[in-house]
């Protein structure tokens, strides 16, 4: 009896890992807003759907690091759903005090920018799995504002 029960398990174990997924990717992260206070990037992602239904988008989570540092984190609760056989453009803003870029003085350095990596948590709920985050990565260069593109 415990073999059938072993071979029902593994059968409902084999079938759940190859039931096909949403998956995603950053495409771009670029400046998207200016303010006294803050610089507002904005992270660019696709995601492909392959269910015939849309599937709601529990939360996005992201970190945003630079020279080692996490200069911005936070969540988006309940961003909406993914289109039914589609790919969705998602936009993530991501929020970075002035205080926190002046302290990377060092890795502005000359030609005033910043290397950055962007970590995602894409939290989105499937049908008979149940919440299911598809972890993403993104590494690059961002140039600051100047004093122009501010005022």
């Amino acid at each position: 009896m415990s073999q059938l029960v072993d071979k029902a398990k593994n059968f409902v174990a084999e079938k759940v890992a190859n039931i096909k997924k949403p998956e995603a990717t950053v495409d771009d992260v670029d400046l998207k807003h200016v303010s006294r206070e803050c610089i507002q990037y904005g992270a660019k992602v696709s995601v492909s759907n392959p269910y015939g239904h849309s599937i709601p988008i529990c939360e996005i989570s992201y970190s945003f690091k630079s020279a080692g540092r996490e200069i911005a984190s936070g969540t988006i609760p309940d961003p909406g759903s993914l289109k039914a056989n589609d790919t969705t453009m998602l936009d993530v803003p991501v929020k970075v005090p002035y205080n926190i870029l002046i302290s990377l003085s060092r890795d502005v350095g000359a030609d005033w920018d910043i290397d950055y990596e962007l970590q995602l948590g894409l939290t989105i709920d499937l049908p008979l799995i149940g919440n299911f985050t598809i972890p993403l990565s993104r590494k690059g260069e961002i140039k600051l504002p100047t004093l122009k593109d501010i005022f």
